[in-house]
């Protein structure tokens, strides 16, 4: 560091561990959906054993402040790389081959996963932990998941926002572990492999409880 503040480097670097912090959170919560669909009651139990105990509150502060951390940097550093092509913007892109459509279009990724979280924190937390935390009764987590998925609307937004996130967590993974130094060449393949596999199973989990509430209940 130095009067500029963090070099490009470091930046990344952060960005990397808050988005790290985050996909196990998605992978604990893409899990934790998953019961609703095998056990209506278990669902019920999960959500009265978070809810506004000190330890969920805790644990959404952690998630909040990494979430800011994450989007702050990832407008700085696309702002970065914006000022740093200068001209070069202006003229004809010639698409690497080793360079993914999802690597080049991350922030407008970004956006729409921003978009739908809004979404999702209005039909979900808002009326569930934070009604808690107000001293009000939360609506059953049960019926909030059968109402939001029995319009088609709602149904065909989540599944939009749920391949978006697919695409930040499967580019996402790779730059992690590039961004702290594990990767090489070698490894780099593999790695976007990995990436790819396990923002499939996270998002596989989402997607089923929405299909599950959609078409099957």
């Amino acid at each position: 560091m130095g009067k500029k503040g963090f070099s490009s480097v470091t930046k990344k670097l952060i960005m990397a561990v808050s988005g790290a912090g985050l996909t196990l959170f998605l992978l604990f919560h893409g899990a934790m959906n998953l019961v609703a669909i095998f056990s209506e009651d278990g669902y019920r139990w999960i959500c009265e054993f978070l809810g506004g105990n000190w330890y969920a509150v805790v644990g959404t502060i952690i998630l909040a402040i990494l979430m800011v951390i994450h989007v702050v940097y990832a407008f700085i550093l696309s702002l970065q790389n914006y000022r740093a092509r200068g001209r070069r913007r202006y003229a004809v892109n010639e698409r690497p081959e080793d360079v993914s459509w999802a690597s080049k279009n991350m922030l407008v990724i970004g956006l729409i996963v921003l978009y739908g979280l809004a979404f999702h924190l209005y039909d979900f937390w808002s009326k569930m932990q934070l009604q808690e935390l107000r001293g009000n009764e939360p609506v059953d987590g049960i019926e909030q998941i059968k109402f939001i998925f029995s319009h088609n609307y709602f149904s065909i937004m989540y599944l939009i926002w749920i391949v978006a996130i697919w695409f930040h967590l499967s580019h996402g993974i790779a730059s992690v572990m590039q961004s702290i130094g594990w990767s090489n060449i070698k490894w780099k393949r593999r790695f976007e492999r990995l990436g790819t596999f396990f923002a499939t199973i996270i998002m596989l989990m989402f997607a089923s409880v929405v299909i599950y509430y959609w078409l099957i209940v």
